[in-house]
């Protein structure tokens, strides 16, 4: 079993930045890729970006590209989401989540293939 917790959400005016933070416990060897996807009340679940718990391999969702950056430390077992120029429609609840699928890209775009969730950090972009 892997446990996730992320944090790092808050209020923040356009234009400015906020980092979340995912941190793995359990079996975390077993974790093929992370990603962060976020879901506004009344919306889907999307993507947001990706990152590969083995190869410096990332993917943004064009929404978030140039804006956000994915990264991780993996001394720390913790992965990062360096939001930058938020905009208002970037408010969201904001998830981490973990798989151990081994795919090609695109597969971590969809949230089915996740395995494991975090309980999600608020992040709010006023004007």
């Amino acid at each position: 079993q892997v446990h996730l917790v992320d944090s790092g959400g808050g209020m923040v005016q356009a234009g400015g930045s906020l980092r979340l933070s995912c941190v793995a416990t359990g079996r975390t060897n077993n974790i093929f890729v992370v990603g962060w996807f976020r879901q506004a009340p009344g919306e889907e679940r999307d993507f947001v970006a990706m990152i590969s718990g083995s190869t410096d391999l990332t993917e943004y969702a064009d929404s978030v590209a140039g804006r956000f950056t994915i990264s991780k430390d993996n001394d720390k077992n913790t992965v990062y989401l360096q939001m930058d120029s938020l905009k208002l429609e970037d408010t969201a609840r904001y998830y981490c989540a973990a798989t151990k699928i081994a795919g090609v890209p695109s597969t971590y775009y969809d949230h089915a293939n996740y395995d494991y969730w975090g309980q999600g950090t608020q992040v709010t972009v006023s004007s």
